[in-house]
């Protein structure tokens, strides 16, 4: 069973850090998506140290989960920010993220979000097209700013090792620049001063499982780059993996740092990760409503569903699923769904427990990353609150309360 030192069983009874489950739904109900903050710094704490030798700047993935106390708190652990839209941008300044440290990507940036952005000074803008280049360099000029800082993210057509739908470096997907593009561009780059090309950007997936692609993707984008003594920041993004269930093989994040230090030393390089900062270090917890038999399968009907964590039903994504209280006695299978009125409203199938009644608990693991930054109102439900558990592993604030039927129809009055 995946749990971890802030994740555990104490007594037969689920904890995060030293604060029982039980005693945070009692005070907030379910469903609601509690976090470890301690867990969330030490896995900061990790990465640096896994890639010490690169000295990185670590720019935490926004889209990951953008809860603003967790923002705020890894801002002050001296982590920039990676944004992917000018609300992760105006997420990250509320947070206290120096503009300087606030890397801006994303493959459609509007012409208001990159006004945003150069308004704001952010340190660095990741082009993945030339028109939004062209754009760029107008715009600055036409505004008497300085040379925007720019890292060109590069397409390096190669296939992750990861699910299809979270695989970015490929020829096919709508991310980045291909060689040949990036090639003429430098080839230009004096034509453009409305901007100063700084670096190069590689990022071909989440969730990596091995570390081949991701060093063959860093050695195309150091050879594009090695004419250019002017370039010499590497943005290598994210795609450090977790492990989501007991039996899933991943590389560790040492392993990446080992396969990546003996092409990048001399850089400045920038690492953003997000879903190896957040995933583990977060629950859903749900009641369950009904117990049902039909078809020969068993059913756990609970309060939460693909409207609180969409993982399952947007890529097969698989999440371990326990009690919060342990039980003993054999196991039986479940189907663990939700009530929205869709087929794939499932977060687990074929989930092994004890045999569970209506009122019980159940927590389902590692939803820190794209859960509840994912979460909607379909079918008109109200979004969870979001709890953390403070460093000091005793206390925990709702970081982000319950919406209420009020909140659903506000903007339409």
């Amino acid at each position: 069973m995946t749990l971890s030192e802030s994740i555990h069983y104490r007594a037969g009874s689920l904890h995060c850090d030293d604060v029982p489950i039980r005693q945070i739904v009692a005070h907030v109900g379910t469903p609601v998506y509690i976090y470890s903050l301690r867990r969330v710094l030490a896995n900061l704490a990790r990465i640096r140290r896994a890639f010490a030798s690169l000295n990185p700047h670590i720019h935490y993935s926004a889209k990951a989960n953008a809860n603003i106390t967790i923002l705020t708190a890894l801002v002050n652990a001296r982590a920039g920010i990676d944004a992917v839209s000018a609300g992760e941008i105006h997420r990250a300044l509320l947070a206290g993220a120096e503009p300087n440290d606030i890397v801006f990507a994303g493959v459609g940036k509007t012409p208001n979000e990159i006004g945003y952005a150069l308004e704001h000074n952010v340190g660095w803008i990741n082009v993945e097209n030339e028109g939004e280049l062209v754009f760029i360099n107008e715009m600055a000029q036409s505004l008497n700013f300085p040379p925007v800082r720019i890292a060109l993210r590069l397409n390096p057509d190669i296939g992750a090792d990861t699910h299809p739908y979270i695989a970015t470096g490929h020829g096919g997907a709508k991310f980045g620049l291909p060689v040949e593009t990036i090639r003429s561009i430098l080839a230009r780059q004096g034509q453009l001063k409305g901007v100063s090309i700084e670096g190069i950007h590689v990022h071909i997936g989440s969730q990596l499982h091995n570390t081949a692609a991701t060093q063959q993707a860093v050695q195309k984008a150091l050879d594009l780059i090695a004419p250019y003594e002017r370039i010499r920041t590497v943005n290598i993004g994210g795609g450090l993996p977790v492990a989501y269930h007991d039996g899933e093989s991943i590389p560790a994040w040492e392993d990446f740092a080992a396969a990546l230090t003996p092409l990048l030393r001399g850089y400045s390089v920038i690492l953003e990760p997000g879903r190896s900062v957040i995933a583990d270090a977060g629950i859903l917890v749900a009641s369950v409503i009904y117990v049902k038999e039909q078809a020969g399968k068993r059913f756990l009907i609970t309060d939460a569903s693909m409207s609180e964590l969409i993982r399952p039903a947007l890529y097969q994504a698989r999440h371990q699923i326990i009690p919060v209280t342990q039980q003993s006695g054999g196991e039986l299978p479940y189907e663990i769904v939700g009530p929205v009125c869709e087929t794939t409203d499932v977060l687990g199938h074929d989930i092994r427990l004890p045999a569970t009644a209506p009122g019980e608990l159940l927590a389902v693991l590692t939803t820190g990353a794209y859960g509840m930054v994912m979460a909607s109102n379909y079918n008109q439900r109200v979004r969870p609150p979001e709890v953390i558990v403070l460093e000091n592993g005793e206390q925990w604030t709702i970081a982000r309360r319950r919406e209420t039927w009020e909140d659903l129809v506000r903007l339409e009055q």
